[in-house]
This record gives C-alpha cells, sequence and structure tokens, in this order.
C-alpha cells in the first residue's frame, strides 16, 4: 500500500481482506478464537451494565455486543478493534432512551449509521487527526463524571425515578435523597469496588471486574437467604414470554427481527414512524455518529501504535455505519469501538477481525445458556462497576498533566469542553472546544508573525544604506490575524523614510487579508513618497501578489529576487545621483 494512501481508502472488509491477503492459518484462528473467548468473557457484564446505564434492559446491551460486534469486525478497517456499547455514549442514549423510549433509540441509532455512511463515503476519516487532544480529554473527562454520577442511585439504594434533564439538578436530587440510602446495595458496590482495586495486586490475566461481579453477586445471594433483599437485574427488568407470562431478568432468546419503529416507546406503547419524530431525533443521531467516528478512530489509532499495523479510517467508518444501520433492526443500540476490550483482544494474541466474531459469538452464547444466573447480579455491583469504568475513561493523569503542563490556551479548552460536556451537553462542548482551540490557535499564530529592523545587521546588510533608507525583516505567516498589525508597523515608518526595503524570506504564506493590507502599505507609500521595495518573495506569496495583479510602479514599487540584488540597485542609484550632483 503506498505511503498515506491508507487515510483515503474505503474499502468493505479493509481489515478482514488485509488479514487474508497476508496469510490466515491454523494457528493464527486458534490464537484467535482465543482472544476472542476472552474478550467475550470481558464483555458480558459491560454491554449489560452500560444498556441499564443508557436507559434500557441489559439485554439490549447483549444484542448490540452481538449483532454489532459481529458486522463491525467483518466490514470495518481496524482489525483488533472490538465494537459494541461504549460509556461514553451513555451521556447521549439515556437522555433520548427516557425521552423516546427504545423504539426512538433505535431510530436515533440508524440515522446515525446513515450520517456514518456519508462521511465514510466523503473521506472524512483523516479528520480525526485535527481534534486537538485538549478537547478530546475535556468532553471525555465530563462524559465520566455524568456517568459516575448517573451510578449514585443504585450504589446508595436510592429511589429510582427519572432524573432531571441538567447536571446540577441531579446533584441537588440525588443529595436531597442520600438520607433514604440502603445499607445492602451500599455494602454490596463497596465491597464489589474495593475487590475491582485490589484485584490488579494479584497480576492475573483475569480482568478485575469479573471476580469482583462474581463477590458481589454472591453478597447479595447470602444477603437475600439472611432475608434481606437487594435489588437485581433479576428484580428490576421482565419481559413478556410468546404465551403471555412474564420472566425476570434476561430473556435467553436469540435477538430477533423487529422495525425500530414497533419497539416499545416512553411509556412502553408503540409509538410508530414518523417524520416530526425523525426531525426530533436527528441532533441526538448528529451527536451519536459524531461521537462513534471519534470513539471508534481513536481507538484504532492506538491500536495501530501497539500492533505496528495501519487501519483504514474510512474504511472503519463504513463498518460502524454498517453496523448501526442493521443493529437496530434486532434491538441492539448504538456501538462503536470500545478502546478497553479492544485493547484487551490485541493482548490476548488476536490475529485478525475474526477475534471479534468470536468474542459475539461468546456472548450470544452466554445469552442463551446463562441467562438465569445472570438476573442474580445486583444493580449495585454494576454501578461500582461503571465507576471505574469513568474513572478509567476520564484518563485523570493526562488531565492534570496537561493542567500543569499545556500553555494556556490549551489548559481554556479543556476547561471548556469538561464543563461544557458535564453542564450542558457534548455536542455542543466539541464544537465550542473546536472553535476555541482554532481561534487561539489562529491568535498564537499571528503573534509569531513580527517585524524587525535589520538596517543595522551585518551579516544581512553588508553594505552602507542610502540616507532615510531601512531594512525590515518580515517573519511569519502574513494572514488575515497578523497582517494588518504588521502593515500598520511599516506603516508608521513611512512617513519618515525616504524608503523601505521589506526582506520577506520568513513569510511562507500570504492570504486574501494580507494581500489587502499590502496593497494598503502600497497606496499610503505612494501618497507619502516612500519608495517600497520587496525581495525574497518564497513561491506561494509570489503567486498571490501575481494573481492579484500587484506590478512594480516606477518610482513607488519594484520587486528585486534577493536581498543583495535590491542593495546593489539602491547603491548603484545612489551613486549616479551622486554622478549627477
Amino acid at each position: 500500500m503506498s505511503h498515506r494512501s491508507y487515510l483515503f481508502s474505503l474499502r468493505l472488509g479493509y481489515a478482514l481482506r488485509e488479514v487474508l491477503a497476508e496469510g490466515y492459518s491454523l494457528n493464527k484462528l486458534s490464537k484467535d478464537v482465543l482472544a476472542g473467548v476472552t474478550v467475550g468473557i470481558i464483555a458480558i457484564p459491560l454491554a449489560m451494565a452500560l444498556a441499564i446505564a443508557s436507559g434500557v434492559a441489559p439485554q439490549y446491551g447483549l444484542y448490540t455486543a452481538i449483532i454489532a460486534g459481529f458486522i463491525i469486525a467483518l466490514t470495518g478497517g481496524s482489525r483488533f478493534s472490538i465494537s459494541g456499547p461504549t460509556a461514553a455514549f451513555v451521556v447521549i442514549l439515556y437522555p433520548v432512551a427516557i425521552q423516546y423510549g427504545l423504539s426512538g433509540l433505535l431510530i436515533a441509532t440508524v440515522l446515525s449509521g446513515l450520517i456514518l455512511l456519508l462521511m465514510a463515503a466523503m473521506r472524512l476519516g483523516r479528520l480525526i487527526e485535527y481534534i486537538p487532544e485538549a478537547v478530546t480529554l475535556g468532553f471525555t473527562a465530563g462524559i465520566a463524571v455524568v456517568i459516575a454520577t448517573l451510578q449514585f442511585q443504585d450504589f446508595f439504594g436510592l429511589p429510582g425515578g427519572k432524573l432531571p434533564e441538567y447536571y446540577l439538578e441531579k446533584v441537588v436530587l440525588l443529595v436531597q435523597q442520600l438520607p433514604q440510602a440502603t445499607w445492602p446495595s451500599v455494602l454490596i458496590a463497596t465491597v464489589t469496588l474495593i475487590v475491582m482495586l485490589l484485584w490488579p495486586r494479584f497480576k492475573t490475566v483475569i480482568p478485575a471486574h469479573l471476580p469482583a461481579l462474581f463477590v458481589g453477586t454472591l453478597l447479595a445471594i447470602l444477603l437475600l437467604q439472611a432475608g434481606v433483599a437487594a435489588d437485581t437485574i433479576g428484580s428490576r427488568f421482565s419481559y413478556t414470554l410468546a404465551d403471555g407470562s412474564v420472566g425476570n431478568g434476561i430473556p435467553p432468546y436469540l435477538p430477533y427481527f423487529d422495525w425500530p419503529w414497533l419497539r416499545p416507546g416512553p411509556g412502553g406503547e408503540q409509538q410508530g414512524f414518523s417524520w416530526p419524530l425523525l426531525k426530533d431525533l436527528l441532533a441526538a443521531a448528529f451527536a451519536m455518529a459524531m461521537l462513534c467516528a471519534i470513539e471508534s478512530l481513536l481507538c484504532a489509532v492506538v491500536l495501530d501504535g501497539m500492533s505496528g499495523r495501519r487501519h483504514s479510517a474510512n474504511s472503519e467508518l463504513l463498518g460502524q455505519g454498517l453496523g448501526n444501520i442493521i443493529t437496530p433492526f434486532f434491538g441492539g443500540i448504538t456501538a462503536t469501538a470500545a478502546l478497553a476490550r479492544s485493547a484487551a483482544n490485541f493482548k490476548a494474541g488476536a490475529q485478525s477481525p475474526l477475534a471479534a466474531v468470536v468474542h459475539s459469538l461468546v456472548i450470544l452464547l452466554a445469552l442463551l445458556l446463562l441467562a438465569p444466573l445472570l438476573s442474580f447480579v445486583p444493580m449495585a455491583a454494576l454501578s461500582a462497576l461503571l465507576l471505574m469504568v469513568a474513572w478509567n475513561m476520564s484518563e485523570a493523569p493526562k488531565a492534570l498533566h496537561l493542567l500543569k503542563t499545556a500553555p494556556r490556551s490549551d489548559i481554556l479548552v479543556f476547561l471548556c469542553c469538561f464543563s461544557l460536556t458535564v453542564l450542558l451537553d457534548m455536542v455542543i462542548a466539541i464544537t465550542v472546544g473546536m472553535l476555541l482551540a482554532a481561534v487561539l490557535f489562529v491568535k498564537d499564530i499571528a503573534e509569531m508573525t513580527k517585524v524587525t529592523d535589520v538596517s543595522l545587521h551585518k551579516k544581512l546588510v553588508d553594505t552602507a544604506l542610502p540616507a532615510g533608507w531601512k531594512v525590515l525583516k518580515i517573519n511569519g505567516p502574513l494572514f488575515f490575524a497578523a497582517a494588518e498589525r504588521v502593515f500598520a508597523d511599516i506603516a508608521s515608518l513611512t512617513g519618515q523614510c525616504r524608503g523601505i526595503v521589506l526582506y520577506m524570506d520568513g513569510v511562507t504564506v500570504l492570504d486574501a487579508g494580507g494581500l489587502a493590507a499590502l496593497n494598503k502599505l502600497i497606496s499610503q507609500s505612494a501618497k507619502s513618497g516612500t519608495e517600497l521595495i520587496i525581495t525574497d518573495l518564497q513561491f506561494q506569496p509570489l503567486r498571490t501578489m501575481a494573481r492579484a495583479g500587484v506590478k512594480p510602479v516606477a518610482g513607488s514599487l519594484s520587486f528585486y529576487p534577493g536581498l543583495k540584488q535590491a542593495l546593489d540597485a539602491l547603491a548603484s542609484a545612489a551613486a549616479t545621483r551622486l554622478a549627477d550632483n
């Protein structure tokens, strides 16, 4: 593959094709199966917990990991990524699920998939390079805070129900409810959290959340036998069987095809398909698509660094789009590549996207065989698990390092994205953060453009200048943010000088704003009788002036290819005038 062409390529199943082209063997298959089984076991509780945090029943998280994980692996552009429900989506999905129900959430997911396909067709995958780290750290840290806050109800066993829309109102309500905390929930959540914190010290390959959930579930069962009940998946969620009877927990059946708009609405009823509903969900769908693109491509970049491979960004967007279009028809919610699961997949020895396929099959088997056991998992234990997910997602050490060492502009962008994500909305946060980062970057670049009087610089000006002449060196781009200031400084000298040489070898860019400021200087100089000489123009500024029709004017404006030629011409003209006198 040619250098950097992976940034622009768009092929269905890019990652799988690359693996097969390199040669696939039974040895690689065995490694993929082992890695897939490992990450599948890891993903089961995470998929359930993230679905619950998103406002839907746990089985829909499992459906997402099964369907989206399978489709995206086979059609995407990153060979080690594991796709499914992720923590980043919680802040977007939860409000949609509460307001529009499961059907609204699934419709928005389909719309987000269509947007991702459009992004892939437009080859927008490489734009991930232009998102500053301060923006990504800011909104991910903000999302982590929101996710952690949403876990307080189950962690403390507080009364359930819909939380207010805005963050500060959520915090106020949760603080008011704290006196109603129940000790069994607090005990189970605390023990689960302690196990997760201490388990890494044993340095085993088993991820901490698996033994932690096992201990938490065992504790809940022991409390139940002692006559103390704690809220579990089985006690909170139920489903209706074909014969009309009601079961508790997770239905042990395959995900089935159904139109998204025929799934339950906010009140459990079917709300149907309508154009006003699509219009209402479009903003959320756009947010889902943007976050999916950012999360999946950042994950792919990290995996590239770990593996030394190259992903195809546009092909990954294509796979993510197809996964998010198809999955909702089987009850799955929004999916994207999950960094923690993808990293675990690579470390477990994955060789190809088939490891992700195996991961999906493992979750499918767990759904069919272990659903009755999964219903015993306590909600408090899942809340503790999500608290750890939120902490890991926040990348607090990175954020603190940025706050200590980064320039003020980056710190301002980080704080802006963080606060807006927590208090308002992730899309607003990213939009404002990107705009603020761009403005501050333009400001910093503009301040780099300087004008220096080098008339007495012997290495540059090795001959005596005629009386009333100066040589000014311009360093930096002459664009709209800097040009007016720079040429205003130069213009202030025109009334005091007979002539000025503009030494422009350090000017790499001249835009329309810079050209307008230059023309203004030329006009002012002509009126004041100051002669201008421009030397050492680089290609882009020279082309810009040529296209604008800027030409020499006898006695007013002239051009020379180098400073030495200009100085020699000045010396020759001065000698001629002296001889004439």
